[in-house]
């Protein structure tokens, strides 16, 4: 497949107003995807975004696009990305599109697509798209424009199916839940889906006003989260990023529950209660704390490239249901197409509930190993990690570690910059290592 020119690993995302983050790029992007649905028949879309104040700008655009490729587009308003995937399913949509740049400052956006089976487009697709992006754009005849419409109960319809999600049997009565919504997508959407199924739900991060998006709160930045938990005395508080497709959890005691042990306490619920059928999907980046505790439960673990799409691509390569990324990226195929963060939320809280058991008691069982991460700037056009010198002393500290440890060493793809990262039971020793190799890297 050839290199593609706009499309990453999760759709188009730059600045605002910086090519290709465009009102006229944008309209090109929606006659181009436009054209490449119309050769299956007259095509149908769904646009949501989250809450930037760009976003209008982008869906005008998109939507005149698609418009003048024939294409009808349905705006369902500032919804999350999981959302957008489950109602392209639900309507049987051609296609699905996400403005949103997740967890980003206000200042960048961009536009992501999901396919008629709320999945991400598939790679020949996307090339496919690139290939009518470089032709000259015409309209279809007045006659076959494309109509738009939009759809007024689309976060009642998403509120429902976060809810069936959730086990029938059990009620959040009596749980006191801080919610930080990263004044983004999931605003109108979790605090509603919490205080149906029963919770005292206090918010924050649920304001936007098109420019606060990711602001000081959500699950980038938990700083806050974890004040109101502690302030309000509550049972367990969880953060969103910007679209809704990851979620970071805090304890009773303003400890701060990552996507590791999430995923942890989610896999071992589901092999109590017989569900698991297969095993879990790491990446890179999992701490080996979560490899251990996950051994030590008889389930199988692998680790895949940092990224969601990766760590999809794991799942179905095993035809395995759980994976996750540190970061609060969840899937869980069993019950959604892509990463949901109220939806893996709502299985720790019913892992909570059924066990009669805090989040703190729940993550327990498994412990964080020592990580040390140093990044070292490299100048020249030499690959330092082609030097003998940095391959002995990679060698050497992975035989020090035996099996007890590991090391990662990434190179950065936007900087000159190389990524040490060594990860042990003992800090000390797990330091000294990460320097070693990376006193290394520098020399060289």
């Amino acid at each position: 497949m050839s290199e593609r020119k706009y499309f990453g690993t999760d759709g188009i995302r730059g600045r605002v107003g910086v090519y290709p983050i465009t009102p006229d790029f944008a309209l090109k992007l929606g006659w181009a995807v436009g054209r490449v649905l119309a050769q299956n028949g007259v095509g149908k879309v769904l646009i949501g975004k989250d809450t930037r104040i760009s976003g209008y700008m982008l869906e005008s655009a998109l939507e005149a696009g698609f418009a003048s490729a024939g294409v009808a587009a349905a705006f369902t308003g500032p919804m999350p990305t999981p959302a957008i995937a489950y109602l392209t399913r639900t309507f049987r949509a051609n296609a699905g599109v996400v403005i949103s740049a997740s967890h980003n400052p206000f200042y960048d956006n961009g536009i992501k697509f999901f396919s008629t089976e709320g999945k991400k487009l598939p790679d020949d697709i996307e090339s496919l798209i690139e290939q009518e992006l470089e032709k000259p754009l015409d309209c279809v005849t007045s006659d076959k424009l494309g109509r738009a419409s939009r759809i007024t109960d689309a976060a009642g319809r998403y509120i429902e199916f976060c809810k069936g999600t959730f086990d029938h049997d059990l009620s959040l009565a009596g749980l006191k839940i801080v919610v930080d919504c990263a004044n983004g997508a999931t605003y109108h959407i979790a605090p509603n889906v919490l205080k149906e199924l029963g919770a005292k739900v206090i918010k924050i991060g649920c304001d936007p006003d098109g420019m606060n998006i990711n602001e000081n709160c959500g699950a980038t930045d938990v700083r806050a989260l974890i004040q109101k938990v502690r302030d309000e005395k509550a049972d367990v508080g969880f953060a969103l990023d910007g679209d809704g497709d990851r979620v970071i959890m805090v304890d009773h005691k303003g400890n701060v529950i990552d996507g590791d042990q999430i995923i942890y306490i989610i896999a071992r619920e589901a092999l109590r209660n017989g569900q698991l059928k297969g095993g879990v999907v790491g990446t890179l980046m999992s701490n080996m704390g979560l490899e251990i505790a996950l051994k030590e439960l008889g389930i199988p673990f692998v680790r895949a490239k940092v990224g969601d799409r990766y760590v999809l691509e794991k799942l179905v390569e095993n035809d395995w249901k759980f994976g996750a990324e540190n970061s609060g990226h969840v899937l869980l195929l069993d019950k959604t197409t892509t990463g949901d963060g109220i939806v893996a939320g709502l299985q720790v809280l019913s892992a909570m509930v059924r066990n009669k058991m805090s989040l703190a008691d729940l993550s327990s069982g498994m412990k964080f190993l020592p990580q040390v991460l140093i990044n070292v700037r490299f100048a020249g056009q030499s690959d330092p990690l082609n030097h003998l010198d940095v391959i002995d002393t990679i060698k050497e500290v992975e035989s020090l570690l035996e099996d007890q440890g590991r090391v990662l060493i990434r190179k950065s793809g936007t900087e000159p910059l190389i990524r040490v990262m060594v990860e042990g039971h003992d800090k000390e020793r797990v330091t000294e290592y990460a320097q070693r190799i990376a006193d290394a890297v520098q020399n060289n």
